[in-house]
């Protein structure tokens, strides 16, 4: 097996459908990250804190867990999953995490998260 070091075009996969399957399982990977990046999913006026407290702490291991996932699909150098890494992340963020979908049109409104974005 031959181990690359700078980025190249995948020639080497099984078959096509395979390299697309591995191509979309990385863009939905890298959508999903940011959408619980910027999503509030725990109720904020919740009695228990020590459950909501186990809860974002699941969401936050689930997020860094498929961070790391698409960071090592990453690292195997080929632009193609490179490119469909920054596509998912792209598209999550213009989503998710962009006022283009907002309801509100105050400038002051700030979008509430339970976790924080991923700091690089």
């Amino acid at each position: 097996m031959e181990a690359h070091l700078t980025f190249f075009r995948g020639d080497n996969w099984e078959s096509v459908i395979f390299y697309i399957l591995n191509l979309f399982g990385v863009f939905v990977m890298s959508i999903l990250v940011e959408w619980l990046s910027h999503t509030r999913l725990i109720n904020s006026d919740i009695k228990y804190h020590v459950v909501a407290g186990l809860v974002q702490t699941g969401l936050y291991s689930i997020r860094i867990t498929l961070a790391y996932f698409v960071m090592l699909k990453v690292m195997s150098f080929d632009v193609g999953v490179l490119a469909a890494a920054v596509a998912g992340y792209t598209i999550g963020f213009l989503i998710f995490g962009s006022r283009m979908f907002d309801k509100q049109d105050t400038a002051s409104y700030q979008k509430p998260t339970d976790l924080p974005p991923l700091n690089c």
